[in-house]
């Protein structure tokens, strides 16, 4: 039997289902049900549901209460105040850059000895650049579900119509800009140049790429460029955005507005980059393997993904979400036992096949569970050769805050044209104290 649970609050649902989170001796009747905190679409959330009753008939007498939240900003709301209400889940999924907050509150179990003591994981069966991104003064923190980086999205069918050469690896920034000019179309089909939008009215149907802009799409580029985001990647004073190699990605990133290539953000707020990409209005989107499971529902045209291009050298960001067991769980014991399984090669296996994750399993991520022979998209590999340019932003506890306080100015500079001297001193300025306040994990 396995209950699904989707309330608006934790404390109401642990009380309705007669769970009680807490610290001493377990006195629970039912001290195999496990509650499990997760986000996610629709095609998602069955996933997880998939799970939770493979591991219920796998493990006899074994419960999961599967918390749904409709978003990760609701799912980071729920976290924050069941663990403050002293009500808090069994085990929660979240990104490695948002975990930090609650490390260095004490608010989670570590697993570096269960890990040790297990027979059936083993630190060798995970990506290590993955297992590193939950690691907190030492100590494991939490396991790794997926990990994953960015790719271009891009609409087959549309590059074939307008007979412009598909996206290769190795290919550059550049390369990438122009390629989208190739690809902006007004109604008609004819390509719509710089300034022409504007100037001469022309309406355009299709729009060459999509690309939000924040920090974590800037950072890669910026990598890649030979630059770093911050003064010291292990414990970070500030941002340092103004040297050459930054600059020179943050002005090429503020160009694509005044080319014409990207959607406007009165566009953007009517249909978001994601659904103008599933209706063909997008022809690439710099997005995660997070967008695979809602594009494959898509019947209108063909569709693949490519390398994220580069400046000097091969560089992406990591995208990684992790369970973590919450210290004030009175169910530990059982909380590991199901990650054992959801970690195992049928339970990793399951959530590949959704096309959700890229696995941080290594021999699930190599198998056809997650290369989907035959299944949207087809470069698949592509996630798994970008694997070793892989680089995670730094760990710091307030790191949430510096992508909300960057996020704002960044958005305001693309839409708006923002001279680059004042958006880079704007960055410093608004995340310097957020800086000094966060915790780092080393």
């Amino acid at each position: 039997m396995k209950r699904t649970v989707a309330l608006l609050s934790l404390l109401t649902m642990l009380t309705a289902t007669g769970v009680t989170a807490g610290c001493g001796a377990d006195t629970d009747p039912a001290a195999d049900t496990v509650s499990l905190l997760v986000a996610g679409t629709p095609d998602e959330l069955a996933a997880y549901r998939a799970l939770a009753a493979e591991y219920e008939k796998a493990s006899p007498g074994a419960m999961v209460t599967l918390i749904e939240a409709s978003s990760a900003k609701d799912l980071m709301t729920r976290v924050s105040t069941s663990i403050a209400g002293n009500a808090a889940p069994d085990l929660f999924l979240i990104n490695y850059r948002n975990f930090g907050q609650f490390a260095t509150k004490g608010a989670l179990a570590p697993m570096t000895a269960r890990l040790a003591a297990s027979g059936s994981l083993h630190d060798k069966d995970f990506y290590p650049q993955a297992m590193g991104a939950f690691r907190w003064r030492g100590e494991q923190m939490c396991l790794p579900q997926n990990i994953s980086s960015l790719a271009v999205y891009y609409n087959r069918s549309l590059f074939t119509k307008y007979q412009v050469p598909e996206p290769v690896a190795g290919w550059h920034w550049n390369d990438m800009v122009a390629t989208a000019q190739a690809l902006t179309r007004d109604a008609g089909g004819q390509t719509v140049k710089a300034g022409e939008p504007e100037a001469a009215g022309v309406p355009v149907a299709v729009h060459g790429l999509g690309v939000t802009p924040e920090l974590i799409r800037l950072a890669p580029l910026i990598w890649s460029n030979g630059g770093d985001i911050v003064d010291d990647p292990a414990a970070p004073t500030r941002l340092t955005l103004d040297t050459p190699a930054a600059r020179q990605v943050i002005q090429d990133f503020l160009e694509l507005p005044k080319i014409g290539v990207v959607p406007s953000d009165v566009e953007v707020e009517t249909q978001d980059h994601e659904a103008r990409f599933a209706a063909g209005k997008v022809a690439m989107f710099v997005s995660s393997r997070r967008v695979t499971t809602a594009f494959r529902a898509i019947t209108g045209f063909e569709w693949d993904v490519a390398p994220l291009p580069q400046y000097r050298s091969p560089a992406n960001i990591l995208h990684s979400d992790a369970y973590c067991m919450t210290k004030a769980s009175s169910r530990q014991d059982a909380a590991w036992r199901f990650l054992e399984y959801a970690l195992s090669d049928p339970g990793a296996a399951l959530m590949a096949k959704t096309g959700r994750t890229v696995p941080s399993r290594t021999s699930v991520a190599t198998s056809p569970a997650f290369l989907s022979p035959g299944t949207s998209p087809a470069r698949s590999q592509i996630f798994l050769d970008t694997i070793p340019a892989l680089r995670p932003v730094p760990t710091i506890s307030t790191w949430p805050e510096i992508e909300d306080a960057t996020g704002k100015i960044l958005e305001n500079a693309f839409y708006h044209g923002d001279p680059i001297d004042k958006v880079i001193a704007d960055l410093d300025a608004a995340t310097r104290a957020i800086f000094q306040r966060g915790t780092a994990a080393r």
